[in-house]
């Protein structure tokens, strides 16, 4: 019995998957087209019909995987959003995605053109830090003053997260995120 060709997204998705994993297995030193050809079962020649190197494939695949913030439309409850737009990140920094990312930034100063990219193509195109795009958001329907959405305004609750999760050696629970939002966030911004 023959298999059936994967086709379109079904196969992209399957060769974004194996980027993904075969980064998380062999690292960033040791990712090969082939790798990733074998890992996606499918042939290498798949692969370089739509992008150039193993890096360029890795970009497009987290640039899929990264998550968008979805403000609520009405721009009436900054509290919920901020906690979902949180939430949203520690769900994500338990995926392939994220421990990807992890790579790229612990080994910006050997691949530096990796690194870029992954800031031009996945992060900035995407709103930047978690919580930018829900702030943003805001500040445009005048629920938020612009002029708190700095640097450190808008990198906060990220950064929280992080720093709890490198402290814990886990992801931050519910309570915690919502502990960022309402002792450090929000008042920053001035609520």
């Amino acid at each position: 019995m023959a298999t059936e060709r994967r086709r379109g997204e079904v196969l992209i998705r399957a060769i974004h998957e194996a980027v993904l994993a075969e980064v998380v297995e062999a690292g960033l030193g040791q990712l090969t087209m082939e790798g990733i050809a074998r890992r996606a079962a499918t042939a290498k020649t798949v692969l370089y019909r739509r992008w150039a190197t193993p890096f360029e494939l890795l970009i497009d695949a987290l640039g899929e995987a990264y998550p968008v913030e979805v403000p609520t439309p009405a721009a009436d409850d900054l509290r919920t959003d901020l906690i979902a737009a949180l939430t949203l990140l520690t769900d994500w920094m338990v995926t392939p995605a994220a421990t990807a990312v992890m790579a790229i930034t612990s080994e910006r100063e050997r691949y530096p053109e990796l690194a870029e990219a992954l800031w031009g193509k996945v992060f900035d195109p995407r709103g930047g830090t978690f919580t930018t795009t829900v702030l943003r958001w805001y500040a445009a329907h005048g629920r938020l003053d612009p002029a708190r959405l700095t640097p450190i305004t808008t990198q906060i609750g990220e950064a929280l997260v992080f720093k709890l999760a490198i402290d814990n050696a886990r992801t931050p629970s519910v309570e915690e995120v919502a502990a960022i939002v309402d002792e450090a966030l929000l008042p920053a911004l001035g609520l």
